[in-house]
């Protein structure tokens, strides 16, 4: 049985049902989205019926699966505001990252060496731009106020003649802070100098224009907005200041070449059809979303005090929520939580005993740090499921307390 997204709701706000896990609130959707029945409804037909390769054009199948890709492709474009054109296929934002500042790295290396990110990026951006460090490459990592913003002077000052990219993401994964990236776009270009963002936690969640952002490389990932896993893709700005990459995984020159490999026609199908749904329903998912957020803040902290949200509060997306609880670990506080899935910071670093290095990049202690828990709301969280998590949550804090003073 194939789902809508009406009984999907139903199912997670109470029934023993055979298909979810309904007696699990899942409020941890910056780590992955659970997929939209329509989603793999459209992928379907692509894993048998219509499995051809989009590269084989020349019979039924293979046209049928080009076809595919090609409104995949447009509808992608029609979300972000891009030409069909401009978008590549990848594996994901994690791929479309090491594309877009390896790419342009080597393909600008001639005019310069210099590359600008933010201390608070996905490791994806951070690990990258310290693979480039050992090539040769100057990398600047700027800070961030006690907010989680970028302040604009600091990155103006540490342009320099060399500085050939800017890297910034949208939206931060662990605590929800948008980045002011039109006017960080401005100052690149003004500047002559590209802008990559890294738009995994925006996409599909809030408004998202390439051409109003002004952005020259953009990165996203079709899990983190109700699509399938293993498929994602970068923006490519294709008009009078086109880009210019060196690809890093060669083949048979898929994708215009900059990424060899036979598509995965069922994910992209999926990633299209994701999009498509956001573009509709994203206004009115993100006013629910942000109101059953703001109703998970104030139930949270009202009732456990000595709680208090981490990153700016205005400039946040509409799904997320991190708090830190006073003298409470959040590992203990995540294990008393039983039944509600949540995280204490990125999905990629979980199993690190460390403190959230963009936890630390906001000025929190490393106690401060391991007692923060993120909330990350999604399409079919339910008011119900928040009202429970509130109850769970001051129990919890309350129990560790008392025990920790006893």
């Amino acid at each position: 049985m194939i789902l809508t997204e009406t009984s999907f709701r139903k199912k997670r706000s109470g029934s023993n049902s055979k298909h979810l896990p309904s007696k699990i609130i899942y409020l941890d959707h910056h780590a992955t989205t659970p997929l939209d029945p329509r989603v793999l409804k459209a992928m379907l037909p692509y894993f048998q019926e219509k499995f051809g390769n989009p590269a084989s054009r020349t019979h039924v199948l293979g046209a049928e699966a080009g076809n595919a890709v090609d409104r995949a492709r447009q509808q992608i474009a029609r979300l972000i505001h891009a030409e069909p054109r401009e978008i590549i296929f990848t594996s994901g934002a994690t791929e479309s990252n090491n594309l877009a500042l390896k790419g342009a790295a080597q393909a600008y290396r001639e005019k310069g060496n210099h590359i600008i990110t933010v201390m608070t990026e996905h490791k994806s951006v951070l690990d990258p731009c310290r693979r480039l460090e050992t090539q040769g490459f100057q990398i600047t990592c700027l800070r961030v106020g006690k907010d989680g913003l970028l302040d604009l002077r600091d990155l103006e000052s540490a342009i320099t003649s060399a500085t050939i990219l800017i890297s910034v993401m949208f939206a931060n994964n662990e605590i929800g802070v948008i980045q002011p990236v039109a006017q960080i776009a401005k100052l690149a270009r003004d500047k002559n100098i590209l802008f990559h963002c890294d738009a995994a936690q925006a996409v599909g969640k809030i408004p998202v224009d390439v051409k109003a952002v002004g952005a020259d490389l953009l990165s996203f990932s079709a899990h983190k907005l109700n699509g399938p896993k293993g498929v994602g893709a970068l923006y490519i700005r294709k008009d009078s200041r086109q880009v210019r990459l060196v690809p890093w995984m060669d083949g048979g020159g898929h994708e215009v070449g900059m990424r060899s490999g036979t598509l995965n026609v069922p994910g992209i199908a999926g990633l299209g059809q994701a999009c498509e749904i956001s573009l509709r329903e994203m206004k009115k998912e993100s006013k629910r979303t942000e109101g059953l957020r703001n109703r998970l803040r104030e139930g949270i902290l009202k009732k456990t005090g000595g709680s208090f949200v981490n990153g700016n509060q205005e400039h946040r997306l509409p799904n997320n929520l991190n708090i830190s609880f006073e003298g409470v670990s959040a590992d203990k506080l995540i294990g008393a939580m039983k039944g509600i899935a949540v995280s204490s910071g990125s999905a990629c670093l979980s199993t690190s005993p460390e403190p959230s290095y963009v936890l630390k990049a906001i000025g929190l202690t490393p106690e401060q740090a391991n007692s923060s828990v993120r909330f990350g709301l999604g399409r079919f969280t339910t008011q119900n499921e928040i009202d429970r998590t509130i109850e769970i949550v001051t129990r919890s804090v309350r129990n560790l307390r008392s025990a920790k003073l006893s």
